[in-house]
């Protein structure tokens, strides 16, 4: 329940509609009440407060019909310019990055501001009452009015700056890059040496069935998408319910074609359509990967904006180095990590779920195979990736991690004997190859 609550909110958050629609519901609760003050309360008093609009009725119609004019002209411009901006960003960094510029809550904000003042001015306008029997002219809301425009234009020069500010691709990068660190700090909280394992990094012998393997059944999945999360805390209670041992076949990231196997369940009598329901229901598909357990999702928009700036129609070697350093930083963080074990125990110390989770070694592939086979011919990415394998490797703890980062490191400096001719510039590459190496082989 937890997983779809924290999928529901993601999607929220990534929508255009959501802040925008609370801020104007929330200006037509303001205008209700300071509607309602200023019909219950003395007008004269409110309109000799020094600080209100006291103005008669001709007025204070040309004042909203002002404000609630020029707010719809802004929030014109406002969407033209943020769609501008997707464009943008969608031909120059990628399509995976308008996710990104979607979830800018300045942006909703903006444009919930200028809606808003739109409909407060709107509602408090049909109030004002000019005939002379019944004249009414709402001074606190008409004051409030001229409040939220002054406020609508701090909020376009705010805009204009950010707007400005967002597409640049070093502000782009840093903010993935945050985000990254964010996923890390989420999927692995646990940090190398600090507390104990909740669970042990490998089974008994007793622990998984000998005829697992030939009598498991799968569970298929109903429809075909990605897999956007896993409810894993409600795979354990299934699993303890039944006493079941279930081995998942997916992980977030994954795409799942109809019918094709989400987890193996054992013993095979188990499997029930109620069962098959219930499991399906805990892996949550989409038409996208998003960053809430998915990891490599903000590793390949890094890449991805690496990879188009390598292209031969773009040539920018320093904005594929700029997210080297980045993904560079990010593999730093997730060294340092501990790793949850694939097996889980329930209560009584029974093995129950079976999830092999990301490793160092596979994020570390995703990170720099696309930029080492497309920067192969770039003398400057060549090298700071050799850079970036000595600082990473200085973080490292465990073998696997550090035979991994001298893998990378003998590939990129084959790949340069074919992509680099000049020989100065592969005797720079080899310097730091051997700098690599040395800090590789001192962990």
């Amino acid at each position: 329940m937890r997983t779809k609550l924290s999928k529901l909110l993601d999607s929220l958050h990534s929508s255009f509609w959501f802040v925008p629609t609370l801020m104007v519901v929330l200006a037509i609760g303001l205008s209700f009440l300071t509607i309602h003050i200023d019909q219950s309360s003395n007008t004269e008093i409110i309109g000799n407060l020094g600080w209100t609009y006291a103005l008669g009725p001709s007025g204070s119609r040309a004042i909203l019909s002002a404000i609630a004019g020029s707010m719809v002209s802004v929030a014109t411009t406002a969407f033209s310019i943020t769609i501008v901006a997707l464009q943008l960003a969608s031909s120059q960094f990628g399509p995976r990055l308008l996710r990104n510029f979607m979830q800018d809550t300045g942006n909703q904000i903006v444009l919930g501001t200028f809606i808003s003042t739109f409909v407060y001015s709107l509602l408090v306008l049909r109030t004002v009452n000019g005939v002379e029997e019944n004249e009414f002219v709402p001074h606190l809301a008409v004051t409030c009015g001229i409040i939220l425009a002054i406020a609508s234009i701090g909020v376009l020069i705010y805009f204009i700056h950010h707007s400005a500010s967002s597409i640049q691709v070093d502000h782009v990068i840093s903010k993935v890059g945050r985000e990254l660190d964010d996923v890390i700090d989420r999927l692995f909280p646990k940090q190398i040496g600090r507390g104990a394992s909740k669970h042990r990094n490998e089974p008994s012998t007793d622990d998984i069935p000998a005829d697992f393997n030939r009598e498991a059944r799968p569970i298929q999945a109903n429809r075909s998408n990605y897999v956007q999360a896993i409810d894993t805390n409600r795979l354990m209670d299934l699993a303890t319910e039944g006493n079941l041992l279930l081995q998942i076949q997916k992980r977030p990231g994954d795409f799942v074609v109809k019918g094709s196997p989400l987890a193996m369940v054992h013993p095979a009598e188990a499997v029930r359509k109620k069962l098959a329901e219930q499991i399906n229901s805990a892996f949550v598909l989409g038409s996208q990967r998003t960053e809430q357990q998915d990891i490599e999702f903000s590793i390949n928009q890094l890449v991805e904006i690496a990879a188009r700036a390598l292209s031969p129609g773009i040539n920018d070697p320093f904005t594929a180095v700029r997210c080297v350093d980045q993904l560079s930083a990010a593999l730093c963080h997730l060294a340092q990590k501990e790793i949850p074990s694939a097996y889980r125990y329930d209560d009584e110390d029974k093995l129950r779920v079976i999830a092999e989770p990301v490793s160092f070694v596979d994020v570390l592939d995703a990170a720099f195979n696309q930029i080492r086979q497309y920067g192969q011919t770039s003398v400057a990415v060549t090298m700071r990736l050799l850079e970036a394998i000595a600082v990473i490797a200085t973080f490292t703890h465990t073998q696997e991690d550090q035979d991994a980062l001298l893998r990378h490191a003998n590939m990129i400096e084959r790949g340069s004997h074919e992509g680099i001719s000049e020989e100065l510039d592969r005797n720079d590459i080899k310097e730091r190859y051997l700098a690599a190496v040395k800090a590789i082989e001192q962990r």
